[in-house]
């Protein structure tokens, strides 16, 4: 198996492609190893010393690290993935999804299918290039409420994506927009 490597804008996060599906669909970000039980592939990333994070994707494994270089990190986390695709056990465990935590008002519905249109066809396939991910939490007053996850969380860049990035192209195709605020997961 050979897994390739890609630094993101975050110097704390590094994605690493399999070169097989992660996650059919959707996400996953685990921040920390109680959150990892939902996933056998994340448990085994935090018996890693030095992870802090980790986001799964469709193709790639996003893995944030404490302190430390990842020249002394980078060989462990690779073992640690290989591992897991070797040892044929699931990237998740079977669960019911809870709800989404989404926010609107009912009159907002058509604006609010509009910007998630926009975040999913325009948005997220370009943050998945850096190993993270945007999802819609709100609109309320002409704000719209994001949350940022794997190397976009924490991410140095992270304020200009949202505010010259995302929130101009909004602006642009969204009139009611008036600003975007990041939301904690």
């Amino acid at each position: 198996m050979f897994i390739q490597t890609e630094t993101t804008p975050n110097p704390a996060s590094l994605k690493f492609l399999p070169g097989r599906v992660v996650l059919g669909s959707g996400t996953a970000e685990f921040r920390d190893s109680d959150e990892a039980a939902r996933s056998p592939l994340a448990e085994r990333l935090f018996g890693v010393d030095g992870v802090a994070g980790v986001f799964l994707g469709s193709d790639f494994i996003t893995v944030t690290k404490t302190d430390g270089e990842w020249q002394h990190l980078k060989p462990a986390v690779l073992g640690a993935i290989m591992e897991h695709f070797m040892s044929g056990m699931p990237v998740l465990r079977a669960e019911a999804d809870g709800p989404s935590g989404e926010f609107y008002a009912e009159e907002d519905a058509e604006t609010v299918a509009t910007i998630k249109e926009l975040i999913e066809t325009r948005v997220r396939p370009a943050v998945a290039q850096d190993g993270g991910d945007i999802t819609f939490q709100g609109f309320r007053d002409g704000i719209v409420y994001l949350n940022m996850r794997g190397s976009c969380a924490g991410c140095p860049s992270s304020t200009a994506t949202l505010k010259h990035g995302i929130q101009n192209l909004l602006r642009h195709f969204v009139p009611e927009v008036q600003e975007i605020q990041e939301v904690p997961a």
